[in-house]
């Protein structure tokens, strides 16, 4: 569903359908295309676009859907998307991710900052390729810090201003400087 900015997104799905139907695989055009769903005021993920980018959802690599007014994120969305390597989604009003995120195995990036976490989305403990979470400005009090240093791509995660427990945070700092994360670069946090 789309409010108030939703004619100019609208607008960039047109050139991308009519590019689609001459070149169905070229993926630049798509790349730029999703950036352009940035400041929509988004509600939801526009069905449309699941239609126009069928033949190349394997293709789209980076999507982003920030500083729009998304509450939630489909399994649907997850799954047509599956080859993502970077997702960015901050700004927006999300507090938990599906289930289904978990299968994201090329994620090498998420941005959630700017959100409405209270839980830290333990799915993303499992993606083997994730380097990097930003969880930023969220109000998360609790992180899975086991989980975290068993990541074995994990190299930053944000949780500035997030209202974390003194504890917490000692147990992420402690984790991001363990001796076998030393030897596979520590993460930041």
């Amino acid at each position: 569903m789309l409010q108030g900015g939703g004619e100019a997104c609208s607008q960039a799905v047109q050139p991308l359908h009519y590019e689609k139907a001459q070149q169905a695989s070229n993926v630049p055009i798509c790349l730029s295309f999703t950036k352009d769903l940035a400041e929509c005021k988004l509600v939801s993920f526009p069905i449309g676009i699941y239609k126009v980018l069928r033949n190349v959802t394997d293709q789209i690599h980076v999507i982003t859907l920030a500083n729009n007014e998304l509450k939630s994120l489909t399994s649907k969305f997850v799954t047509t998307f599956c080859q993502l390597r970077e997702l960015r989604l901050e700004g927006n009003f999300l507090h938990r991710l599906p289930n289904e995120v978990s299968t994201l195995q090329h994620l090498k990036a998420i941005n959630l900052s700017r959100n409405q976490f209270r839980d830290f989305p333990e799915q993303l403990t499992t993606l083997p390729a994730l380097e990097t979470i930003n969880l930023e400005e969220n109000d998360i009090v609790d992180v899975p810090v086991e989980k975290l240093a068993a990541m074995p791509a994990l190299r930053s995660v944000n949780l500035r201003f997030n209202p974390l427990s003194a504890e917490a945070l000692f147990l992420v700092l402690r984790a991001s400087r363990c001796p076998e994360r030393k030897r596979r670069q520590p993460p930041s946090v």
